[in-house]
């Protein structure tokens, strides 16, 4: 029997799978010292402020912690000072602050699962964090030069988090967050994606690639179709959060090969108050029959093992397992 890694493995070389991927069961997540002073901690019906200096809020009625960018509260005053407002977060913490992420990440049975580190917010996501989603999209037209180097400073720092976390966990996959579209379009053209964020992450997940890194596995839950050639040419291997309303089928048949899709479940549809178990296997039958066995990963576009709300995503593992010994 294939262990999970290499049923994975099976999954997007084109190979022979003996069941389906099931959602994040690929991954051993592991977090650390950086990744979470960058971030910041927001729980639930509180607010704080990240690493980077942005107002995080977490309202009790919303599914999960945002930004605060009002003008008062903005990081990012004037764009073409940001040198300025823009102090990166610390990469030097004691190693007794990396012990326990460390041994978590020895602890993983490498046969079996990937030991992945988490980036999150991406690049683009950092730079509306900073300077607020208006004034980012408007700064794209009206400074380029100012957002080319603003870019190139949140790459350089990306860069700096890696090689902290390769010297001490020896990564083998990368789970990176950077949502790029609404359900519908993505947020840049293609052209003005590739203009500003190829580059930069050619060569962040380049740089993980060189050491050791096997899989890059990078989240947006949202419409990318557009963008999955530019996917492809900055390394990315699998796409997780892929919205049914990208047509994945269609992408695995022009895609497939070079990029695979984690996916087709859209937590709008599953992730509920009114959930039920009918409906969860209704939305799972219908990806997992429409996309097939190659290329493909069934899951929710959620950027985490979880659901907003309770049972949702093990309802879908457990639906997985049923179409897995079904379609097998």
């Amino acid at each position: 029997m294939l262990t999970k890694r290499e049923n994975l493995l099976e999954t997007i070389r084109g190979g022979t799978p003996e069941r389906f991927v099931n959602q994040y069961e690929y991954m051993a997540l592991v977090a650390d010292p950086v990744f979470l002073g960058a971030l910041g901690n927001c729980p639930k019906g509180q607010t704080s402020v990240n690493g980077w200096g942005v107002t995080i809020e977490f309202p009790d009625y919303v599914p999960g912690p945002f930004p605060n960018t009002s003008e008062e509260l903005r990081v990012i005053k004037d764009i073409t000072k940001w040198r300025d407002y823009v102090k990166a977060p610390s990469t030097d913490y004691p190693e007794e602050a990396w012990a326990p992420f460390v041994q978590a990440a020895e602890a993983v049975d490498r046969k079996e699962q990937f030991v992945a580190p988490m980036v999150a917010p991406g690049m683009f996501e950092k730079v509306h964090y900073l300077m607020g989603m208006e004034e980012a999209m408007m700064a794209f037209y009206e400074e380029p030069e100012a957002m080319h180097e603003l870019i190139d400073f949140l790459a350089d720092f990306e860069i700096a988090h890696a090689k902290e976390v390769i010297a001490r966990m020896h990564p083998d996959a990368l789970f990176h967050h950077d949502d790029w579209g609404s359900q519908k379009s993505s947020f840049l053209s293609p052209e003005m994606f590739r203009e500003f964020f190829v580059p930069a992450y050619k060569k962040i997940y380049g740089f993980w690639k060189e050491n050791g890194v096997e899989l890059i596995v990078h989240h947006s839950d949202s419409y990318g179709a557009n963008l999955v050639p530019a996917m492809i040419e900055c390394g990315i291997d699998i796409w997780q959060g892929a919205m049914s309303t990208n047509n994945i089928p269609e992408l695995i048949k022009q895609y497939g090969g070079k990029i695979s899709f984690h996916g087709g479940i859209d937590n709008g549809k599953v992730d509920r108050a009114d959930w039920t178990e009918e409906l969860v296997m209704e939305e799972t039958r219908k990806a997992c029959e429409a996309c097939g066995k190659l290329y493909f990963i069934p899951g929710t576009t959620m950027g985490g093992p979880e659901s907003v709300f309770p049972g949702v995503y093990d309802a879908v593992t457990a639906d997985i397992d049923k179409l897995s010994k079904e379609m097998f």
